[in-house]
């Protein structure tokens, strides 16, 4: 749950900055969150966020 608050918080934050910053339109921004939402009601939302969880636990395992 944790990790998952925090990749919405992360990709909400990358959001409103590439909005004020002009990188994407406030139109194309809705479609993408939209896709988003309802890509996680269909079945492939397990897969997507098991991949998710393995690739955060990768990258916490990397040692500088």
């Amino acid at each position: 749950m944790a990790i998952s608050l925090s990749v919405v918080l992360l990709l909400a934050i990358v959001l409103v900055v590439m909005i004020r910053g002009g990188s994407i339109k406030t139109g194309p921004a809705i479609v993408a969150a939209l896709f988003g939402f309802f890509m996680a009601s269909t079945g492939m939302a397990p897969s997507i966020n098991r991949f998710l969880n393995s690739l955060a636990e990768t990258i916490d395992q990397i040692k500088f």
